[in-house]
């Protein structure tokens, strides 16, 4: 089974000065033995892909020439593969192969299921929170007010999934899973027309889980399969800017998803976003 499952899958990395991470990605998921292993380079001057083909000489490089943004980037790797389950990931990931059979066989227990998200760990093995809920307006402005001071405040612990934090392995229902490192069934994702590329960076998964649920697919958080992620490696080289794009994706999302009389509140829904932004800014400069 597992090496079926691994057969069956395709890998797209999307790197950006990526450094020795993606090398030691690329090395996990060749020794895994997935069908396929694309990585697409949005305009790395590091040398980091040249590495990553040391220890992965299969590997297939896609190089734009320019930073393409995640959604963009996965798309073109995605377009270069044909196995029926695409493996979308960050660059700084350990993935072992057991989380990949585990994905596979989230999907293959249910032909609705388009997505199976892993449980994310940081280096220090604490969970990330890489399945949420949709947030309700008022969970959205608690979190957004409140969760870059306030990390353990209500409105966050709800748009975050507190409840899932506990020791079950079984797969469980999610509004979405983080882009990170997700498994997609190639006929969803194809079929909603892969990420949206509007987006730049961030929100974009938020975004394709939404458009799947719309159109009858369901989402899934596996907590069998564990994978570690060291954030950050690349994004970290322009936090502001990253802070501008993280907000605008949100906005760009609030504006899509919302629907009926909530339309009337988007102007407030946008100062509160702006007001995040600041507040953002203000905590990345008290640490530095």
């Amino acid at each position: 089974m597992s090496g079926s499952a691994r057969a069956r899958t395709a890998a797209v990395v999307v790197a950006y000065e990526s450094g020795v991470a993606l090398a030691r990605c690329t090395e996990d998921l060749a020794a895994a033995g997935v069908a396929e292993l694309v990585v697409v380079d949005n305009g790395s001057t590091d040398g980091s892909v040249e590495a990553a083909r040391t220890n992965a000489p299969d590997l297939v490089a896609i190089t734009p020439g320019h930073n393409l943004g995640y959604g963009s980037a996965a798309n073109r790797g995605a377009a270069a593969t044909s196995a029926p389950f695409l493996l979308v990931c960050n660059p700084d990931l350990e993935v072992p192969a057991e989380a990949i059979d585990v994905l596979v066989a989230a999907l293959d227990e249910d032909q609705r299921r388009a997505v199976a998200g892993p449980l994310i760990r940081t280096p220090s093995g604490e969970r990330y929170p890489s399945a949420r809920h949709f947030p309700s307006l008022v969970d959205a402005a608690g979190h957004a007010l409140l969760g870059l001071f306030q990390p353990d405040n209500r409105f966050t612990r709800a748009y975050q999934r507190a409840d899932l934090t506990g020791s079950s392995t079984v797969p469980v229902d999610a509004d979405w899973v983080s882009g990170a490192c997700f498994l997609v069934r190639r006929d969803a994702f194809e079929e909603v027309g892969g990420f949206d590329e509007s987006y730049f960076m961030y929100a974009e998964d938020v975004d394709l889980c939404w458009r799947l649920g719309r159109a009858g697919w369901h989402v899934v958080y596996a907590p069998a399969a564990e994978v570690t992620h060291v954030q950050g490696t690349s994004t970290a080289r322009h936090p502001y800017r990253m802070i501008l794009e993280h907000h605008r994706s949100l906005l760009r999302f609030a504006g899509r998803s919302t629907r009926g009389w909530h339309r009337i509140m988007l102007p407030a829904v946008a100062v509160g976003i702006a007001t995040r932004c600041g507040l953002a800014v203000v905590a990345r400069a008290m640490q530095s």
